[in-house]
């Protein structure tokens, strides 16, 4: 998971600033989340977490030794 800190100088600023930055965080997922944090009505936090899916094909079952 990853979190990204926002923060800016004007209103305008800051809510492009934070929108520019979910959008590049869900352009870089193929499967998982974005998080957006909002502490006093101002967005403070952005995290990602991001899965691995695995082909069926590709994976095999676990053996324990």
């Amino acid at each position: 998971m990853s979190a990204i800190q926002v923060k800016s100088e004007s209103t305008t600023n800051e809510q492009l600033n934070w929108l520019d930055v979910v959008r590049r965080q869900v352009g870089s997922l193929s499967y998982g989340v974005v998080q957006i944090i909002v502490h006093d009505s101002r967005v403070t936090q952005i995290e990602k977490t991001e899965r691995v899916r695995l082909e069926k094909a590709a994976s095999k079952p676990f053996k324990p030794a």
